[in-house]
């Protein structure tokens, strides 16, 4: 797939450009130098040509001593790479600004990379700002005057966009798995998808707070048509409200996190093994199970709790007993420094990714139900107990149960939670959240109804 990357200096509107291009708020836009700092992918298709584009960190390289971001070095390296991994870069400018040094050193070093090169000369909010761009034609580079914020000019520059880009190939690979890694500030959820590439794909520092946006990471196991594709979703650690500080930049990256889990089909709960579940897991996970979404528990940073002389049982139970609610997914205790059971992650994401899917059998389900409701007698309330005549799997991605009993008000929270255990242990469903419906139904109605279902 054809790759376009959009550099720049800091605070030209690179993710303002981005976005309108994508025609989706998916980079965080904000008025102060060093909110992007990974590079943010999203598969866009625009005038029917399907290509990645890639927003970067703004590039800076100022060397006085106390003035540099601390990422500086980071992000003009993940900027280099989106560089050299594109068949076309945008270079974005501001036209209110002029010409600048950076604007200069950017340029250069895009034009030493080899890469075809455009300039957005953006913040030509009116026609009267057309002007002031062309001092900037003296780079040899074709120039195109826009306006990110408000979409002036962008027909001109799409079109280009894609009229440059080489043919297009047709793919036989299907949608890729998207799997958003989620957690606190300082999991570890940069290191482990690092680990996993085995390269420095996204920016990682001690710092909490260093991935601010919802990256997208292209990620293949196999070759061929048996290779399996994934898009790995680093997000920002998504911070209790007493640590949220009062700036947009912490409200966009809880937004992109929270969106990161909703278009996910399986997230990843990331915690640090020495510290366990903490209040603020806890909310993450609701988080996970309101969206109804797969999930498996990813224990990093397992080397240090192994010094510790902790055990993966001794975590298990401990992790089971504070965090109820989300039995029905696998934990993984692994090590992003290390490299322990990384690959068994992927087997995780795997199996999770299966489960969602399960197609439950007519049959099979309904002798599931008929021998947990014999083992366990149903609740009781005002003289009339509850009847479980029939179950039927109504969906997938969440798997969908709807029961088909007598009196929907006769059920009781721990014996719907009875019902959902025994089809699980029947049907085994790692990781997939299984919802169960109750519809009021006669008897009568019940035994025609079966009559057409039955296998």
């Amino acid at each position: 797939m054809a790759t376009v990357s959009i550099v720049g200096r800091p605070n030209v509107g690179k993710s303002a450009l981005f976005n309108r291009i994508a025609r989706e708020r998916i980079a965080i836009v904000f008025d102060q130098p060093g909110v992007t700092r990974d590079r943010v992918a999203r598969e866009v298709t625009v005038l029917g040509k399907r290509f990645m584009l890639v927003d970067t960190g703004g590039i800076a390289f100022d060397r006085t001593p106390g003035s540099e971001d601390p990422f500086a070095e980071e992000t003009r390296a993940q900027a280099a790479l989106a560089v050299g991994d594109s068949d076309l870069c945008v270079v974005v400018v501001d036209v209110k600004s002029g010409i600048t040094p950076l604007d200069e050193e950017v340029l250069k070093r895009v034009r030493e990379s080899g890469c075809p090169t455009v300039i957005a000369a953006n913040k030509c909010d009116r026609p009267e700002d057309d002007e002031k761009s062309d001092e900037f034609a003296r780079f040899g580079m074709k120039v195109f005057n826009v306006s990110a914020e408000h979409g002036r000019g962008m027909q001109s520059l799409v079109e280009h966009i894609v009229g440059a880009l080489p043919p297009q190939e047709e793919s036989t690979i299907a949608k890729p798995l998207r799997v958003a890694i989620v957690g606190r500030p300082n999991a570890g959820k940069s290191s482990y998808i690092n680990r996993l590439l085995n390269a420095e794909r996204v920016i990682v520092s001690d710092i909490p707070g260093t991935t601010r946006d919802a990256v997208d990471v292209p990620f293949t196991i196999g070759e061929g048509p048996t290779a399996r594709h994934y898009t790995l979703v680093d997000t920002a650690g998504m911070k209790s409200h007493t640590q949220m500080s009062k700036t947009s930049v912490d409200n966009f990256s809880l937004f992109r996190s929270e969106k990161a889990i909703e278009e996910a089909d399986v997230v990843l709960l990331t915690m640090e093994s020495e510290i366990g579940p903490t209040r603020q897991d806890m909310r993450i996970a609701g988080k996970i199970i309101d969206a109804q979404k797969a999930c498996a528990v990813l224990m990093n940073k397992w080397d240090l709790a192994v010094a510790k002389g902790m055990t993966e049982k001794e975590a298990t139970d401990a992790i089971r007993k504070m965090m109820p609610f989300l039995t029905f997914a696998p934990i993984v205790f692994c090590s992003a420094k290390s490299g322990y059971n990384i690959r068994r992650t992927v087997d995780a994401i795997d199996a999770v990714a299966s489960s969602v899917k399960t197609q439950m059998p007519t049959g099979v389900l309904n002798r599931t139900i008929e021998v947990a409701t014999k083992k366990t007698l149903a609740p009781m309330r005002n003289g009339r107990r509850l009847k479980v005549y029939y179950g039927l799997q109504v969906g997938t991605a969440p798997l969908t149960i709807r029961l088909f009993v007598n009196d929907p008000k006769l059920v009781t929270p721990a014996y719907k939670s009875y019902i959902e255990k025994a089809i699980r242990a029947r049907f085994g469903l790692e990781g997939a959240p299984l919802r169960i419906f109750m519809k009021a139904r006669s008897r009568k109605s019940v035994s025609e109804f079966r009559n057409d279902f039955k296998e």
